[in-house]
């Protein structure tokens, strides 16, 4: 590191340019902390601040930026899901003969990897996302709200 990036730290001052990089990367499917991790962009703590206050119209950018992301990462989990590379090591049999061998702990980062993202996306944007939660009775037998009052000693009153 030189003498002038010591002394000037990381970016604390909100600028046009900076904006535009991290914005462009929420995009991208990152996350803050891994755009923020990057020595040129300001911490995690400043951006939150730029956006809790709505710095210049950083909010509603920020907002959009993170919702493209999370379409990005959705993207991402289908890949994850098809991505069958690495799933299967090649090992030396008896003779000339090669063995293929099931790679258990690369499926199970995959899964992880795979499980994490699905269940931010049903967090971020359940509209989309979520599971489907719907309430429904028969149509012989349909739902039915039944309000009833009680009385001081417990008792069921009429409505």
């Amino acid at each position: 590191m030189s003498e002038q990036e010591a002394r000037s730290g990381r970016p604390s001052v909100y600028t046009a340019e900076i904006a535009a990089v991290i914005l462009a990367r929420l995009m991208e499917g990152k996350t803050l902390r891994a755009v923020c991790r990057d020595t040129s962009m300001p911490p995690e703590s400043t951006v939150r601040t730029w956006v809790a206050e709505n710095r210049e119209g950083f909010q509603d950018r920020y907002r959009l930026a993170r919702e493209i992301g999370y379409h990005t990462m959705a993207d991402e989990v289908l890949e994850l899901a098809d991505d069958g590379r690495n799933d299967w090591i090649e090992q030396q049999g008896e003779g000339d003969q090669k063995v293929y061998k099931l790679n258990g702990e690369h499926v199970q980062r995959s899964r992880l990897r795979f499980d994490a993202r699905r269940w931010l996306l049903s967090k971020a944007l359940p509209k989309i996302y979520g599971d489907k939660l719907e309430l429904a009775g028969d149509k012989d037998q349909p739902l039915t709200v039944v309000i009833r009052r009680f009385s001081d000693d417990g008792t069921s009153a009429p409505a």
